[in-house]
């Protein structure tokens, strides 16, 4: 049997096994909360793992990998702490406060509790933030459809439109099947697979880039390349300073977190909030550890492209292929490594699918429930409401399709574009709704388009002059979202008392 049948076997096994588990999940979805929140029943463990996998996106064995390959540790490592000590913050101060807030409102989705918890009668901050979903959504969704299309033209010569669109259309299929309790079951099963493929990547990558000193001397031979206070430059093999504020910027990753509506919406769905301290301890390692993984591997994989391992990678979009090379080599080593290769390209496919279908499923709900029934008015009963989320996920994944038709372009910066949108929209909007009574409707909206809007303004714009301003747009656009949200709080009318009384109760 041929490599390439090994390699597709158990590839397709896998994603049958996906698509059964929506069969599966897709009885008892009759009722919205159900296929939205899976009726708040979450165990601590898939709690924490569907959380971590759904953000570990494609970026963790893709965009990690290639980054670290292509710049050495200054990016790579600043982003990994910040996205740490976010996650861990993000589990400890807003989990716990979330869900019970929402439960109490009876809020399903992100923009549900917004409208509840500042008694916006007219629905538009659920306008506002069901469009602030949508707009960051769909590329980060076809983020992953590339990341799909580049596994499979990269390891079997298919053709990139052909293989991004079918696995567009598995991941579309068991989501609007069995929606979040498939979701989350996906994404357990999904974050072992991405585990298993991290360590064994590693140890086989080390072996054939000639051991461990080998990669460490490859490494230490390139200007600033292993350094986190310099930052290597791959086209003139030479270095230059890493700054403070450049590092800040990246650390500044971590703020994403509290503005996610696919991580957030999993706080919502924990069956016993006494038990998040577990959850919290459980995501928070899974994280740290597979981070630096994915950064090793990149910088494993470079030495492999040095001893002619694997070929030379250039540009973002290239290096970004890293792991599908190593692993590629790997299953030419006979049957048993090929089955091991399939098994770790499904992780591949995992990282990409545990984070689009959660998208898909955020989106159809900012559409389904937030669009048409509260901003539009139009009460839909539940069967009719799962219906039109059903729908709605395959137009989304239409759109991202139609996104995501350039083999060329990379996976690491769509994310991080998408990441620092929700990060300023939604971060200091849910912060301050949970800890500062005083903060009111009109702060709130003011704060969350800022947020937005700032994010393209400086990527855009302000970016553009260099030096300085040429760091992540996450920083700038967080801060500016909180001043103008505790700004115009402060300048308007305070929150009646039913909202404080709620607040205080809370």
């Amino acid at each position: 049997m041929s490599t390439q049948v090994i390699l597709g076997v158990v590839i397709i096994l896998y994603l049958a096994m996906m698509i059964l588990i929506g069969v599966v999940f897709s009885k008892g979805n009759d009722d919205a909360g159900d296929f939205y929140l899976g009726g708040r029943k979450l165990s601590p463990l898939v709690a924490a793992m569907s959380a971590e996998a759904s953000d570990m996106s494609s970026w963790l064995l893709l965009g990690i990998p290639g980054l670290a390959y292509l710049s050495g540790m200054a990016d790579a490592t600043w982003t990994i702490i910040g996205l740490a000590v976010g996650t861990y913050l993000n589990w400890l101060f807003v989990a716990a406060k979330l869900r019970k807030y929402t439960e109490k409102l009876g809020a399903i989705t992100i923009p549900e509790y917004f409208a509840a918890r500042y008694k916006d009668e007219k629905n538009t901050i659920t306008l506002i933030s069901a469009l602030v979903i949508v707009i960051f959504f769909i590329p980060y969704v076809a983020s992953g459809f590339a990341a799909c299309g580049k596994l499979f033209n990269t390891l079997f010569g298919i053709d990139y439109m052909f293989a991004m669109i079918a696995s567009a259309i598995i991941i579309a299929l068991y989501c609007s099947l069995g929606g979040f309790k498939a979701v989350c079951m996906t994404d357990l099963v999904q974050s072992i697979a991405m585990s298993v493929s991290l360590v064994i990547v590693i140890f086989f990558g080390i072996a054939q880039a000639g051991g461990l000193d080998a990669v460490i001397a490859n490494a230490k031979s390139l200007p600033g390349y292993f350094s986190v206070s310099e930052i290597y430059d791959p086209v003139s093999k030479t270095s230059s300073p890493y700054g403070v504020l450049t590092a800040c910027s990246m650390f500044a990753w971590g703020l994403g977190y509290f503005g996610m509506p696919h991580i957030l919406v999993r706080f919502m769905a924990i069956g016993d909030e006494k038990k998040i301290s577990l959850s919290r301890r459980v995501a928070s390692i899974w994280v740290v550890i597979a981070m630096f993984v994915a950064l090793a591997i990149g910088v494993i994989g470079l030495a492999m492209s040095a001893n002619g391992s694997i070929p030379v990678l250039e540009g973002s979009g290239n290096s970004e292929r890293v792991i599908i090379h190593i692993t590629n080599l790997m299953s030419s080593f006979g049957v048993l490594p090929a089955i091991i290769a399939g098994i770790i390209l499904s992780g591949i496919l995992a990282a990409t699918m545990s984070t689009a279908d959660s998208q898909l499923l955020a989106s159809a709900s900012a559409i389904s429930a937030d669009l048409i029934q509260a901003f539009g008015k139009k009460k839909l009963d539940d069967e009719t409401q799962v219906k039109v989320a059903k729908v709605t996920v395959i137009i989304i994944s239409i759109i991202a399709i139609f996104i995501a038709r350039d083999p060329d372009s990379s996976v690491f910066q769509i994310v991080s574009f998408a990441w620092a949108g929700f990060g300023a929209a939604f971060g200091p909007v849910v912060l301050l709704s949970l800890f500062w009574k005083r903060s009111n409707l009109q702060g709130a909206l003011a704060g969350m388009v800022a947020g937005g809007a700032f994010v393209f303004i400086w990527k855009y714009g302000i970016a553009k002059l260099g030096g300085g301003f040429a760091i992540y747009e996450l920083l700038p656009a967080f801060i500016i979202a909180l001043v103008v949200n505790v700004v115009v709080s402060l300048a308007t009318k305070a929150p009646d008392s039913e909202i404080v009384s709620t607040f205080e109760q809370v």
